[in-house]
């Protein structure tokens, strides 16, 4: 029971800011491999003789999700945080 506030909160992190970690490990993997990306399409990109550009340009794109991810989270975690709070009042103690 005491580890379900840790998944709840991971799986929320992860909502909220997963497309941001798709951005940043498409950006760093790009940049270190020398490889052209940019919202316009998809281009080679060959890392260990398999070429990755179309997987790049995917995570890429998916940032723009988080302009519902992040709003969305920031209600969620709101409501997740009053929540805990009212479950952590002891009965019969006044507000």
């Amino acid at each position: 029971m005491r580890r379900l506030p840790i998944l709840v909160a991971s799986l929320w992190a992860l909502l909220t800011f997963g497309p941001l970690l798709g951005v940043m490990i498409a950006s760093a993997v790009a940049g270190a491999f020398g490889c052209r990306l940019d919202e316009a399409g998809s281009y080679p990109c060959v890392v260990a003789g398999v070429d990755v550009g179309g997987l790049l340009s995917t995570l890429f794109v998916m940032g723009w999700l988080m302009l519902l991810t992040i709003p969305l989270g920031a209600v969620l975690g709101a409501a997740g945080l009053v929540a805990w709070l009212v479950a952590r009042r002891r009965p019969g103690q006044r507000p």
